[in-house]
């Protein structure tokens, strides 16, 4: 069974800390870093070095509290390939938005605002829970990716310290040395790819189950912008890429030894690396908790034997908000199979072209502005009603006046309320939104038949009668996790 974690804040010498890095638990991967006094080198609890002496660790909740403290990365186990902490509170809220990057374009002033807070109090929240400020924190994620870049890539000085966040390259040199003694260059490990694509590394806490996350993905891939192919025997997905005005394509693979996925991506996008990567680590559920998930849901009779038979099952997330929002409204009403069909009829028709290694790739997605400037005539002739069509365009101005952002920022009743006021978006399509694309863990659409007929079937395969609101009182001890009991019980329909 999973330990809970003991309240966390600034320094920590809790004995369960020392215990989960002398057994170098992998549960305990990014939750917290440990300080070494004899070394001044900071490791996760992964780290293959001998385990030091109890008397010579200090425990951080986040890599910026530890540098801040004085230590340096390890170069062996590479801080900077920890999955993210899964806390959910308001502090860490914070710390995700600047760790993906979000002070490299705004100011503090701007975040702050985001969160609802003043400069000042965000100020204080991020140093009651971290012992730094968000400066201090910004740096630290700056230097953790530029030395990511240093190692995986062979990008030039300049577009490392660009890609990262850094002003200049000067000013990166400067930091860099000053933090970790010693230069950029010091640490160069990776030679130039032959096609002069990027390839990086994310780690996540195992088990993972990829096999059944790429099958998932493969019969929702919409036609021309994504697919899930198979290379030398195993199951990859790729993509065409828009972002940041930067276009191009990306494969992911896995690296189950290693506990990694592989991210490769096409050199135009080296400047786009931080937005991007943060949004992989969403897309594939990188930071869950499996184990802790697994010890919660498997409480209910109903999952316990889908839990043992894909353990570490992700909730597939989404790229882009808009893209899986319009996917969820084609969805409506039709087959997994009939709304992939009128997807790749809506990428291949209004998506711009775009050149990619993969046959199965052409287009990108088409954008809010492409959908809003359509006529519904010329929507509704992808083979849906006239009112469908309609909706996409209400999704489309609702993605422009940034209410998935908005969404996003709010608690999960309040992003449904926002989404049902989209006319033609019901409790099923926002619940569904919120689970796979804004990342709610605890969303649930309970309206869905296949999900009624899994809890049916499980239940009593005789009568395989379970209503919604059978379902949904069901689903209540499956909180906070209830998105990940949706994935279960659809995987066990397969």
């Amino acid at each position: 069974m999973f330990t809970p974690l003991p309240p966390t804040g600034g320094t920590l010498t809790a004995p369960q800390f020392y215990r989960a890095l002398a057994a170098r638990d992998s549960r305990f991967d990014g939750v917290f870093f440990t300080g070494v006094k004899t070394t001044g080198i900071y490791c996760r609890p992964i780290c293959a070095v001998k385990t030091p002496r109890e008397s010579s660790c200090e425990f951080f909740t986040s890599a910026a509290s530890a540098e801040a403290a004085g230590y340096r990365p390890c170069l062996r186990c590479r801080p900077e390939l920890a999955p993210y902490a899964i806390q959910q509170n308001l502090a860490h809220a914070i710390w995700k938005k600047i760790a993906n990057g979000a002070l490299n374009e705004s100011s503090i002033e701007d975040l702050a605002a985001q969160v609802g807070l003043s400069s000042r109090q965000m100020r204080r929240v991020l140093l009651q829970e971290f012992g730094v400020s968000p400066v201090e924190m910004a740096q630290t994620q700056r230097l953790l990716f530029a030395k990511k870049l240093l190692q995986e890539t062979a990008l030039s000085m300049a577009d490392v310290a660009f890609a990262a966040g850094f002003g200049s390259v000067r000013r990166f040199n400067a930091l860099f040395s000053q933090r970790y003694h010693m230069t950029p260059g010091d640490i160069r490990r990776a030679a130039p790819s032959a096609d002069e694509s990027l390839r990086l590394r994310l780690a996540y806490r195992p088990p993972y189950a990829w096999q059944a996350l790429m099958h998932y993905l493969r019969g929702r891939a919409m036609p021309g912008l994504e697919a899930v192919i198979e290379e030398r025997g195993e199951l990859v997905y790729v993509r065409s890429v828009m972002i940041d005005g930067k276009s191009g394509w990306l494969k992911v693979s896995h690296a189950p030894e290693k506990h990694q996925i592989i991210l490769q991506v096409a050199p135009a996008l080296a400047t786009a690396l931080m937005p991007l990567l943060a949004t992989i680590r969403q897309q594939f559920d990188l930071e869950a908790h499996p184990l802790m998930i697994q010890s919660h849901l498997q409480e209910d009779p109903m999952l316990a034997a889908q839990i043992m038979a894909t353990p570490g099952l992700r909730v597939p997330g989404a790229f882009d908000s808009f893209e899986l929002a319009l996917r969820a409204v084609l969805g409506q009403q039709v087959s997994v199979a009939g709304a992939t069909t009128v997807a790749g009829r809506l990428v291949q028709r209004f998506g711009v072209p775009v050149a990619t290694p993969f046959t199965a790739i052409s287009h990108h997605f088409p954008t809010p502005e492409c959908i809003v400037a359509l006529s519904i005539d010329q929507l509704a002739g992808i083979g849906i009603p006239g009112a469908r069509a309609a909706t996409l365009q209400h999704v489309a101005r609702f993605a422009l006046a940034g209410g998935f952002e908005k969404a996003a920022d709010s608690p999960l009743d309040e992003a449904i309320r926002q989404m049902k006021h989209i006319p033609g978006i019901g409790e099923w399509t926002a619940q569904y939104i919120a689970m796979r694309a804004l990342r709610f863990p605890d969303a649930f659409p309970g309206g869905d038949l296949g999900l009624q007929k899994a809890a049916a079937l499980l239940t009593d395969p005789v009568t395989a009668r379970f209503t919604e609101k059978q379902l949904l009182a069901r689903a209540e001890q499956w909180s906070p996790w209830r998105a990940y009991a949706a994935l279960l019980l659809w995987q066990s329909l397969h």
